[in-house]
This record gives C-alpha cells, structure tokens and sequence, in this order.
C-alpha cells in the first residue's frame, strides 16, 4: 500500500493509497518550530544555553577590559600584556600552573615560545 506524506497545520497526516489517513503525528520540523516560539530555537534547554552564552559573553567582555586575553576555555590558558626590557610581551598562564605567573612570550612567538619569567 503507498502513502503519500504531507504537512498541515501543526501535524504530518499520510494518506493511504485508499484514500484514509494512516497516522497523525507531529513532524520533526513543526516540533522544532513550536519549541523555536518558546525560545529555545528548537532545543530542549535553549533558554537556558542562551542565557549561559549571554553569561559567557558577558564575564568574558569583562577580562577582556582589565587587558586579559582569552586564549583557549578548555585549557584556561590567559594572555596578560605586559613590559619587558622595554618591550611590549605576554605574560601567560593556563589552569593547573598554581597562583603565580611564571611564564612569558613575545607577541610572535605565542605559547610554543613561552620562557621562564626569571630567564633574562
């Protein structure tokens, strides 16, 4: 028996080829669009998501003012300018590295050319 599929209203129906509706479910798409007027853009948690983002966003906005520079969430690694024999570094740090800065970079180098803050 073939059935042809369509969408009306705010459900899918599927007529048999007889004639008779098969079946009156709610197609994934309408399911996205309802749940997108509440908001969550068709996620369950969207509003929710949106406003962790808007957080994010927020307190990043906020270090970014203070000079601190964002270089990777996951591995919290930060990026302070700084003066060093009268040039302009990065003082750099990353979670796990304790409560003090002990490392740098030149403006070029980035992480791979990080140094020790005590080496001249």
């Amino acid at each position: 028996m073939a059935t042809l599929s369509f969408s009306a209203g705010n459900s899918a129906k599927a007529i048999n080829s007889n004639g008779g509706m098969t079946s009156n479910r709610v197609s994934p798409a309408t399911q996205a669009a309802e749940a997108g007027t509440q908001g969550g853009g068709g996620m369950t948690d969207g509003p929710i998501y949106i406003a962790l983002l808007f957080e994010l966003s927020s307190r990043t906005g906020e270090l970014e003012a203070l000079g601190v520079q964002i270089k990777d969430y996951a591995r919290g690694l930060i990026d302070f300018p700084s003066l060093r024999d009268g040039n302009v570094i990065l003082l750099c740090w990353q979670l796990g590295e304790g409560d003090q800065l002990e490392w740098w970079h030149d403006l070029e180098s980035g992480f791979a050319g990080r140094q020790p803050l005590n080496s001249k």
